[in-house]
């Protein structure tokens, strides 16, 4: 088996302060060396410019990083103009979505799903890219059916994603299981497990209601009772994330990618924690 790969995910800052915390951040999250940092990308594609100035201020400073990309709401000429600057700079590693459209907005564009991303993207450039997608253990909130869902996976797959980074999750058993789903499907490519640290009870509330993650009930009732005891909050989440990812990698999990909200300091220490 191959030594876990771990990587890290930033978002765009908005403001000159938001970007120099960001450098301070990325300096002391680059002496884990991690495989790549990614870069997220805004809905309907409102972050462009800032996403690649991002992942190009990280090349530049000699570290692997890979723009997010999502389509909805967008045109195949629009994603080709950008699969072209992404060439154009060198760029060989992104992670294709769906992604959601700005609020307000009713036009879907002309992809309606990440699997037909990842088609035009082959039919475009080849194998110019290394392709990641997401996953979802606990299911994406849209789908009809768990094995629905599994399907979707697999099609994404077939159209040439190389590897997977998944929704985060707080239950070990729902990445098993999809991971073993997945492998009687004979879906071979890395699936890697999304870990969002545990910093702030509202935050990871308002998140996990968006975007269908659960939190177990336990770990909720736990964190609620903690109240406004930030300190008490961040070691309850610590101990508990560490021990997730702990199981992850003893069961064989292919690496960790970190949902680091712009912070070192969590990530950092679960990192020294796991003893990576």
């Amino acid at each position: 088996m191959r030594d876990p790969a771990f990587s890290f995910e930033f978002f765009p800052p908005k403001t000159p302060q938001g970007t120099e915390k960001l450098r301070a951040t990325r300096q002391q999250l680059a002496q884990l060396r991690p495989k790549f940092f990614s870069v997220t990308y805004g809905a309907g594609g409102s972050t462009q410019d800032r996403t690649l100035d991002t992942v190009l201020e990280i090349q530049r400073e000699g570290l692997p990083a890979a723009p997010h990309l999502s389509c909805i709401g967008s045109t195949r000429e629009g994603i080709l103009e950008i699969l072209e600057r992404f060439r154009a700079h060198g760029i060989r590693h992104i992670v294709a979505l769906r992604g959601d459209l700005p609020s307000g907005t009713v036009d879907v564009g002309e992809f309606r799903f990440a699997q037909e991303l990842v088609t035009f993207i082959r039919e475009r450039t080849g194998d110019w890219f290394h392709i990641e997608v997401a996953a979802y253990p606990e299911f994406h909130p849209q789908a009809r059916s768990a094995h629905e869902d599994v399907l979707h996976f697999k099609r994404k797959v077939e159209a040439g994603a190389n590897s997977a980074i998944t929704q985060y999750f707080f239950n070990a058993d729902a990445y098993f299981n999809f991971a073993e789903e997945c492998e009687a499907l004979g879906l071979t490519i890395p699936i890697v497990p999304g870990i969002m640290p545990i910093t702030n009870f509202m935050q990871l509330a308002r998140f996990s209601d968006a975007c269908g993650a659960e939190i177990p009930r336990w770990i909720r009732r736990k964190l609620e009772g903690f109240g406004d005891d930030v300190a008490s909050i961040r070691a309850f989440g610590l101990d508990t994330v560490t021990a997730l990812c702990a199981r992850l990698l003893e069961q064989g999990a292919p690496g960790l990618h970190f949902y680091t909200m712009n912070q070192a300091g969590p990530t950092s220490t679960i990192w020294a924690r796991l003893g990576l």
